[in-house]
């Protein structure tokens, strides 16, 4: 069992950038699960409750993590950054 201060992790999936089409989407949100049945313990956000909780707060950081970064958030969102959506919410806390 892990230490109560200890954080989970987010999803480890394969290369992120070389996300384009909804056919890569749908390869990470394989990758994530085979990742989550292999490791249900290691995960921040292992539940479908914790994980959906985490989704919206990921999406509503999006400001302000593109604006650390010194960007704006897309008009149009990409393939990629929804990708990274599904990643980042695996593992926020």
């Amino acid at each position: 069992m892990r230490n109560p201060l200890e954080t989970g992790r987010s999803a480890e999936v394969g290369e992120l950038d070389q996300v384009a089409s909804h056919d890569d989407v749908a390869r990470v949100v394989d990758e994530m699960l085979t990742d989550l049945r292999q490791h249900p313990d290691e995960w921040e956000n292992p539940t479908l409750e914790h994980f959906l909780d985490a989704l919206s707060a990921s999406l509503s950081a999006l400001p302000r993590l593109y604006a650390n970064q010194g960007e704006s958030l897309p008009e149009q969102p990409s393939w990629k950054l929804l990708a990274e959506v599904l990643v980042m919410a695996s593992g926020y806390e």
